[in-house]
């Protein structure tokens, strides 16, 4: 059992790596700069398969429960046995103390890979989701754990807005009600960009579209226990896209979750600690 507060620690040092990243490039230049950007890749659309369950490869080097997973690091070969592999979309960690990630290795797998590609960070304000789009991420992870209800709120509405898509991560019974409490009114685009719309949204739609990630992982104490999910899946409503991450290592599990519903597994370490990714991905998907 740790006995500090793993999550804590990570935050802390985001803040400082948020202040340093407006300093380098100020949120209305992000603005500016996002304006003409091509769409970004529909992230909901590609893991929400009926009669199947999709998946979500992880890029991963470290984390701090772990330290370094991946000694032989190579972001292409990695990328490419994804693609060989046949993914439905790539996560990557891209915050750099705790994970040894960074933002530029979302458009550097994009060239290799046409999945879309969800930004996998700590995201506590608007500018993060400016810089998202910037570095070309299709969808971003919001934790519940972190935020409160009007900025969960607040970051969905900028997402869609900028036409990324949003996975919502929750740990608990009351996480999940306040993500299910949730009225997120969509603006349209044109209002957003100043008349130019950076995104392809429906701008009819009135509802932002939203996966829920129910996460395994204890982001205080960093233990897994695969019984959150048992416990909280049959709680949420049916027409929701839910993704179960963390705790996955083998087929059992992904059949496990495949007959209770889920739209999708996201996984990471048991691909980043494997010699030979693409026969892992294949074996513990079933492929």
């Amino acid at each position: 059992m740790k006995t500090s507060d793993a999550l804590k620690e990570i935050i802390l040092k985001k803040k400082e790596k948020i202040l340093l990243a407006k300093q380098n490039i100020s949120e209305e230049d992000l603005k500016a700069k996002i304006q003409n950007l091509p769409p970004a890749r529909p992230f909901i659309e590609a893991i929400n398969k009926p009669r199947t369950i999709s998946l979500i490869a992880e890029i991963k080097k470290a984390s701090p429960s772990r330290g370094v997973i991946r000694q032989d690091f190579n972001l292409t070969e990695i990328a490419q046995a994804y693609r060989d592999s046949g993914v439905q979309a790539i996560s990557i960690l891209t915050e750099e103390d705790f994970f040894c990630g960074s933002l530029s290795y979302i458009n550097e797998v994009k060239d290799i890979i046409n999945v879309p590609v969800l930004r996998k960070d700590f995201i506590l304000e608007p500018y993060q989701v400016y810089e998202s789009r910037f570095f070309g991420a299709d969808a971003i992870l919001l934790i519940t754990d972190l935020l409160s209800k009007d900025k969960l709120s607040e970051l969905m509405q900028i997402a869609d807005s900028l036409g990324i898509d949003c996975l919502i991560e929750i740990h608990d019974e009351k996480e999940l009600k306040k993500v299910l409490s949730l009225k997120v009114n969509l603006i349209p685009n044109e209002v957003t960009q100043g008349g130019q719309s950076s995104g392809s949204r429906n701008n009819s739609r009135k509802i932002a579209t939203f996966g829920i990630g129910i996460n395994n992982r204890d982001l205080h104490t960093l233990n897994v226990d695969f019984k959150t999910t048992e416990r909280l899946f049959p709680l949420i409503p049916k027409d929701k896209i839910v993704v179960v991450e963390s705790g996955i290592k083998s087929n059992q599990d992904v059949l496990f979750l495949k007959i209770l519903g889920a739209s999708a597994v996201l996984i990471g370490e048991a691909f980043m600690e494997a010699p030979d990714i693409k026969k892992a991905v294949e074996e513990i998907m079933g492929w």
